[in-house]
């Protein structure tokens, strides 16, 4: 079943092509003019790496920044897990968080990227802390504060479930 055309608005348009001069862009507008019509120009991907980002904006304590940003590079930079959860995007978060938590070596290695942006951010040397030791009491990103960060991120995303 095709659409009806009205009669009346093809002869206008008809009669506005004859005026106008030929040029490509032009042709190639018309030849697309329907193609999004009730879609969204950005794509689903897009659309929950946006949200996502925001949410993480919006939700984690973070007066530096760094911790944010990593979460935010971690998202964008896992394509397959996102496009798994398309429906559900938070549950992108909820699966990066849960991995970086499942094993001190992965938190320390998280925690280790925060603290190099932290230094990027701030053109600073980072203060590391090292696995065994107590942290340096300027140390804004230990091991445990961002564990405790990690935690209630997760806490917030289980109100969402």
């Amino acid at each position: 079943m095709g659409k009806k055309s009205d009669p009346d608005s093809d002869q206008i348009q008809r009669e506005m092509r004859a005026q106008q001069k030929f040029s490509p862009a032009g042709a190639i507008g018309r030849a697309g003019s329907g193609l999004l019509k009730g879609e969204s120009p950005v794509s689903l991907q897009d659309q929950a790496i946006s949200a996502l980002t925001r949410w993480i904006d919006q939700q984690t304590p973070d007066p530096s920044g760094a911790l944010q940003s990593i979460l935010r590079r971690k998202i964008r930079g896992n394509e397959l897990l996102v496009a798994s959860h398309l429906q559900h995007p938070l549950n992108v978060l909820r699966e990066l968080i849960d991995s970086i938590l499942a094993n001190d070596y992965t938190l320390e290695e998280f925690v280790r990227q925060v603290d190099v942006r932290w230094g990027e951010l701030f053109q600073e040397r980072p203060l590391f802390q090292r696995a065994g030791q107590a942290a340096k009491p300027a140390d804004e990103y230990t091991y445990e504060s961002v564990r405790q960060d990690l935690v209630l991120l997760r806490e917030k995303l289980q109100e969402y479930e």
